[in-house]
C-alpha cells in the first residue's frame, strides 16, 4: 500500500510529466490542492480556470480568485449561462452529466487558447461511490483526474493541504446549488436565489457545513448532528429569515448533513 508521501511524490511526477496543465478550479479543498501542486512543479505552465454560473454561489468565485492570488497562479474566470440549456434546467437525474459536458468543453477550449492541452479536475479516490453521472462526461472529454489516479483520499488531501499552508485544508465540502433541488424539478432563478440567500444566512450564524434543500415552499435544513441544538436555539431567528426569503415551511433533517441525499430518490 502506498503511503501518503509516496502518493504525493507520484502526483508531482505525474503533473511534471504533463508539461502544462489547466486545472478546473472551484476553490474547494481538492482543486486548490491540485492547483497548488501543479504550480509548484510547472510554474507558469499551470493555470486555473473557474467557471461561474447561476448554480454557483457568488462567494465561491470570489474565494477562488483570492486563493489563486495566494498561490500566485494565472487564473481565468468564465461565465456560463446554464438557463440556455434545457438539459440542465429541467434537472433530470443526468443533469450533472450535461452540466459537466458544457463546463469542461468550455474549459478545454479556453485552455487551448493558452497552448495547454491537458485539463485536470479535482476528483479524488473517494469520488468513485454514490451516483456521479458527471464522471461519464469527464471520461468522454478526456479530462484527467490526477488525485484519483494516484489514489489520494479526501482526508489525505486535507492533511497535505495543511502541510502546504493552504487555508482550504479544513474547508467544508462544496456542491453546486442545483444539488439542493429534487431531480425533475425545474431549476429557476428564484429557487437558486432563495437557496443561496438561505445558506448564506445560515453560514453567517456559524454553521459551516450546511445544506438547505429546496422543496418548493419548504426548506429542509441539514447541519452536522452536533450543530442541531445550536440551530434549535436560533429557531425563531431562522424561521423569520427564511420566511422573509420566501419559504412557508422550515424543517430540520434529523439525520443531519448528508452529501448526495437527493440521490435517494433515484436509488429507491
Amino acid at each position: 500500500m502506498n503511503t501518503i508521501e509516496q502518493k504525493f511524490e507520484r502526483l508531482k511526477e505525474l503533473l511534471k510529466g504533463m508539461g502544462s496543465v489547466a486545472i478546473a478550479f472551484s476553490g474547494g479543498v481538492d482543486s486548490t490542492f491540485l492547483l497548488k501542486v501543479a504550480h509548484m512543479v510547472l510554474q507558469d505552465k499551470a493555470i486555473g480556470i473557474t467557471v461561474y454560473s447561476a448554480i454557483h454561489p457568488k462567494w465561491e468565485v470570489e474565494s477562488a480568485k483570492e486563493l489563486a492570488k495566494l498561490i500566485g497562479v494565472k487564473h481565468i474566470v468564465l461565465d456560463v449561462d446554464v438557463f440556455s440549456d434545457e438539459n440542465i434546467i429541467l434537472n433530470p437525474p443526468e443533469r450533472c452529466y450535461y452540466c459537466k459536458l458544457t463546463v469542461f468543453s468550455l474549459i478545454k477550449e479556453t485552455a487551448k487558447l493558452y497552448g495547454i492541452y491537458n485539463v485536470a479536475d479535482g476528483s479524488n479516490a473517494d469520488d468513485t461511490g454514490d451516483y456521479r453521472p458527471g464522471m461519464k462526461a469527464l471520461k468522454e472529454l478526456g479530462i484527467l483526474s490526477p488525485l484519483m489516479e494516484v489514489g489520494l483520499k479526501k482526508s489525505e488531501i486535507r492533511e497535505l493541504s495543511k502541510e502546504l499552508g493552504l487555508p482550504t485544508w479544513n474547508k467544508p465540502a462544496l456542491a453546486c446549488l442545483a444539488t439542493r433541488i429534487p431531480y425533475n424539478t425545474r431549476i429557476t432563478e428564484r429557487a437558486l436565489s432563495m437557496i443561496e440567500k438561505g445558506e448564506d444566512f445560515l453560514r453567517s450564524l456559524g454553521f459551516t457545513q450546511v445544506r438547505l434543500r429546496h422543496l418548493d415552499s419548504l426548506a429542509k435544513i441539514e447541519v452536522l448532528p452536533e450543530d442541531m441544538f445550536k440551530l434549535l436555539e436560533l429557531r425563531d431567528t431562522i424561521i423569520e429569515k427564511l420566511r422573509s426569503i420566501g419559504y412557508t415551511y422550515i424543517t430540520l433533517d434529523l439525520e443531519g448533513y448528508n452529501t448526495g441525499s437527493m440521490n435517494r430518490l433515484i436509488r429507491s
